[in-house]
């Protein structure tokens, strides 16, 4: 796990505030001016300089123009619109301070929270503090964004194995010792997931502070269906690039449920006396096949995937789907012989359907025998293939881990 750099590295001690405006002008004075007011609570929680930068993103309104009335906030002007991501990272760049924070410019989040952020950041040693919308404070947030929120959250949750109540807030703060953990974050509205994500897989400590919500006046500039998607994608990949088993593993443990799930029934139908399947029954064992024969596969990338994540980054190979480290979980070591093992057993059912056809059984009472015979030799083979390329990446990692020590 890589470490956080020494908090006051690249910077003097006190917090820069960082604002994306994009055609903010009826909001912008307000939080610069709630900001500024709560510079003497700041001081109060031990930050004795503080910092405003606004960083209007090619704003079409007066934004521009309202910054300058205060003197004391620094303004940034991109020339054409290039995201809130983009906004928010030219302010980190030209941050002057050990503490790093931003809000909305949309007067949505509490300027007067930036205190108990900073308090945590002190006495919780924590590295990224998180203003949460979702954590019991006062939220006007509508419901179909709450519902978005928690389910990301949710998602999040699982596939990190850190409880998180508000992947996408817009307050935080956080010590710019971590910016190198964090990046490269990307430009859009979608940066706030995706350090909430980041964070989490780079072991860095995030603290989640309840803070008050009030919903903008005006139009929102997020896209629940557009932005969602984005949310979705992003969370999923940056787990893919951490830690792959976490997706591919529950996709592939579910398409091997789905597929024992069938032939449980397709057994139980048999001790039941029933021995001529419908349509619907053909087309779920065809299904089930496919579902065992891909789910395998997808699991078994997952975990090779680990190995190459855990070599490519130089340390030990991350949690799988269990609680232990899959270096240490016998269950990828038992790939190859568990498939030697189920490759028999198929052959086995093989060869007993073509003594039984022999002595008369049509093809109608074999044909279930020789799909299953079929599936389990496929994937007797696919679990001893990717049994052997494990134990080589295995041996490798290891080998490797023993140069870095």
């Amino acid at each position: 796990m890589r470490q956080p750099a020494d908090s006051t590295a690249g910077g003097k001690q006190g917090l820069s505030v960082c604002i994306p405006v994009y055609n903010e002008e009826g909001s912008i004075a307000e939080t610069i001016e709630r900001c500024l007011a709560v510079q003497p609570a700041l001081r109060d929680a031990g930050v004795d300089r503080v910092e405003l930068i606004a960083v209007d993103d090619g704003s079409k309104d007066g934004s521009a123009e309202q910054v300058r009335r205060f003197p004391q906030v620094r303004l940034i002007q991109h020339p054409v619109n290039r995201g809130y991501g983009a906004a928010l990272k030219t302010g980190f760049a030209a941050a002057a301070y050990d503490l790093i924070g931003f809000l909305d410019a949309d007067a949505t989040y509490p300027p007067e929270q930036f205190p108990a952020l900073c308090r945590a950041v002190a006495d919780q040693s924590a590295d990224l503090v998180i203003g949460s919308r979702m954590a019991g404070a006062d939220s006007s947030m509508p419901l179909v964004r709450r519902i978005g929120n928690r389910f990301f959250a949710v998602l999040l949750t699982l596939l990190g194995r850190t409880t998180v109540s508000d992947t996408a807030s817009g307050m935080r703060v956080f010590k710019r010792s971590t910016l190198d953990l964090l990046s490269p974050l990307p430009d859009g509205l979608n940066l706030t997931p995706v350090m909430s994500a980041r964070a989490i897989h780079e072991g860095i400590k995030v603290v989640e502070v309840p803070i008050p919500y009030h919903e903008r006046v005006g139009r929102s500039k997020l896209s629940v269906t557009q932005d969602g998607l984005r949310f979705l994608k992003t969370i999923v990949w940056t787990v893919l690039a951490y830690n792959p088993v976490r997706v591919f593993g529950v996709a592939g443990l579910l398409a091997v449920a789905l597929a024992g799930a069938v032939g449980a029934g397709v057994l139980i139908a048999r001790l039941q006396g029933v021995t001529v399947l419908g349509p619907l029954g053909v087309f779920a064992v065809f299904g089930a096949v496919v579902a065992a024969v891909t789910g395998v596969s997808v699991f078994a990338l997952g975990a090779t995937f680990n190995y190459i994540v855990s070599l490519f980054y130089r340390r030990p190979i991350r949690q799988g789907l269990f609680s232990r480290p899959l270096f240490r979980n016998p269950l990828e070591r038992q790939f190859l012989p568990l498939g030697i093992g189920v490759f028999l057993a198929g052959l086995a059912v093989s060869a007993g359907s073509l003594i039984l056809s022999l002595r008369g059984w049509p093809i109608e009472r074999l044909w279930l025998y020789l799909s299953g015979s079929a599936m389990l030799m496929i994937v007797g083979l696919q679990l001893a293939l990717w049994g052997l390329v494990m134990a080589v990446l295995a041996e490798i990692s290891e080998r490797e881990g023993s140069r870095v020590r």
